[in-house]
């Protein structure tokens, strides 16, 4: 089935080149690089370690700027294990190189965390009479980020003995996940993950009925696996932070995303206190779909009027370029590397990952893209949704390694507002009222699934990774029961939840990979719907300053970064402006 929908699709020959990385296994630069990074730890360690009270702002620079370059090199061998196993995670020698370099990882980490944990304990006074020198205004960013972690770090011995045992922590855990979710298949058909849950958005309700029934059948046969690996893995998360003295689930999360948790909080109250938005619309949809009652399974399900005709990914590709571009030329062109380079992966095929992502990579090399495309509107979406993502890292590249890694709020930014450019491009090709009502609430879902159903599934986090501190491991159906209720509680009595959507937090790879990440897309939504009004009303005056804000990375907080456009993140009124542009969103369709 696959096979011939990547056919019809013209997706078959949509594979990623990784030659940018290395020519296979047997490239003999791999053995080059990993021999590198082994013995520049090394030398590093024995040069610096022991004098790190008496360097010079020169000397630190020369310290940053060698551990830079050997995370570089060793960032893009983990970048080659890692893309390769998303698209063939039933393959073994792709996943022994994967675990190999988990493991040579943790071993040059051994060699090189002295230094976070010697800076970290630089008195105050000392460490900006450092960072006052000019030749550390490139890392100064870096450096100051770093300290902030000072209270949560362990002594060195004990940092080391965390890194010995990190090759079979998370990442071992999350790679079997994958695993299983890889060769999970589904139905008489025996169908990729993928191909079922694009049945969710067939127009025929008993196609999506049937859809819903085979995903829960195939999680059913693998959840007395999946709730274990859930488990260790929530287990895992509260050693982690009790061992460092983080006061609370999430607080490691927005340490990273450098927010006060004051903030995040200020973002999921204002979005809880405005679940009344889904519920309206879910109300309408019942209407629209004339069914008596809305099962979990309609929730996708394409109103009247809305096209399902399967957009090829030429067609998808002409769509996206063609919106960036009326944006920016930049934007355009940058994305169109990743169509005429082989920077993306887009067939659907037994063994790779489900979902979409876009992998910075290193900056000497360039950002991929994997989608699995099915050729429907949502596809074009996650399409732009990814190439956001893309040209977001290809530009903060310029930054250099450490000061392109930009937080996940800001990054969910950029994605975002990609999307936003395609809906709004293809929605002034729409002349007839019903194809625009019809277009507007595909987008209204879009925005539910970023904000409402993103923070839903944060209240859900936050109910299974306390519960697991207070009760201990928990069973199935109680992760099934936090589930539905946060589920619930968004939709209220708009939507009807059956027993089998109850295990549909099984398959989400979010609260494994990475605890605490979702509420990320709705703060990036939100964020965007606001610098969208700024770009209606400033026009061309306002591309340069986003560009600009993408080129920047990570290099300041997202506070700092965010002053040009005016926008203050701890203004109640900030977010609460958002959430009521998706009402009168609503509003047109309610009319």
């Amino acid at each position: 089935m696959a096979s011939n929908l990547n056919k019809d699709l013209g997706t078959k020959e949509v594979k990623w080149n990784l030659a940018d990385l290395y020519n296979g296994y047997d490239d003999l630069v791999i053995e080059e690089d990993i021999t590198f990074c082994q013995d520049e730890a090394t030398a590093i360690n024995s040069e610096y370690a022991n004098r790190m009270e008496n360097l010079s702002a020169d000397d630190l620079h020369a310290l940053v700027a060698r551990l830079e370059s050997l995370e570089i090199r060793l960032g893009k061998l983990f970048t080659f294990a890692f893309l390769n196993f998303a698209t063939h995670t039933h393959d073994q020698q792709v996943s022994a190189f994967l675990q190999r370099m988990r493991e040579i990882g943790s071993s040059i980490g051994k060699d090189t965390v002295f230094f976070e944990l010697a800076w970290n304990e630089f008195g105050q006074s000392k460490a900006e009479l450092l960072l006052a020198d000019d030749v550390l205004t490139h890392y100064s960013h870096y450096l100051e980020n770093m300290r902030k972690y000072a209270p949560h770090q362990l002594s060195e011995i004990e940092e080391k003995l965390l890194l010995e045992r990190a090759p079979v922590g998370r990442g071992s855990w999350t790679t079997l996940f994958e695993k299983v979710m890889g060769h999970m298949k589904f139905g008489e058909k025996q169908r990729t993950e993928e191909e079922v849950l694009a049945d969710l958005y067939n127009p025929d309700r008993a196609v999506r009925m049937v859809a819903a029934e085979e995903l829960t059948e195939g999680l059913k046969g693998h959840l007395h696996i999946l709730i274990h690996i859930f488990n260790t893995l929530l287990a895992e998360k509260m050693i982690s932070d009790r061992l460092r003295n983080y006061p609370g689930w999430v607080s490691s999360m927005n340490l990273g995303n450098e927010l006060e948790d004051k903030t995040v909080g200020m973002l999921i109250e204002a979005t809880v206190n405005r679940y009344d938005i889904p519920q309206r619309y879910y109300k309408v949809k019942q209407k629209m779909l004339g069914l008596e009652e809305l099962l979990d399974y309609d929730r996708y399900a394409p109103v009247p009027h809305l096209s399902d005709k399967k957009i090829t990914w030429q067609e998808g590709r002409s769509m996206v370029l063609k919106a960036f571009g009326e944006f920016s030329p930049r934007m355009a062109e940058i994305a169109g590397c990743f169509f005429d380079k082989n920077w993306i992966h887009a067939p659907v095929h037994e063994g790779k990952r489900g979902g979409a992502f876009a992998h910075p990579c290193v900056p000497e090399v360039h950002p991929y893209v994997l989608v699995n495309y099915t050729g429907n509107l949502r596809d074009v979406s996650t399409v732009a949704h990814e190439l956001g993502h893309g040209v977001h890292q290809y530009l903060a590249a310029e930054q250099g390694y450490y000061n392109s890694n930009t937080t996940l709020v800001l990054s969910e930014t950029a994605s975002v507002f990609a999307e936003l450019l395609v809906f709004n491009s293809q929605l002034e090709l729409l002349d007839k009222k019903e194809e625009r009502k019809a277009f507007i609430c595909q987008k209204l879902e879009s925005i539910f699934a970023t904000v409402f159903r993103q923070v839903s599934m944060n209240r859900f986090e936050d109910k299974v990774h306390n519960a697991r501190r207070g009760q201990g491991e928990l069973k199935s159906e109680e992760v099934t029961e936090y589930w539905l209720a946060t589920q619930r509680e968004m939709f209220g009595d708009t939507v009807t939840l059956s027993e089998n959507y109850g295990i549909w937090w099984s398959y989400i790879p979010h609260f494994l990979h990475t605890p605490g990440y979702v509420y990320s897309y709705a703060f990036g939504e939100l964020l965007v719907l606001a610098l969208y009004g700024l770009y209606k009303k400033e026009g061309e005056s306002f591309v340069p300053k986003y560009l600009e804000l993408l080129a920047a990375g990570g290099s300041r907080t997202p506070y700092e970064l965010l002053e040009p456009f005016g926008v203050d993140l701890d203004d109640p009124g900030f977010w609460n402006d958002g959430l009521q542009i998706i009402d009168d969103l609503l509003a047109l369709i309610e009319e």
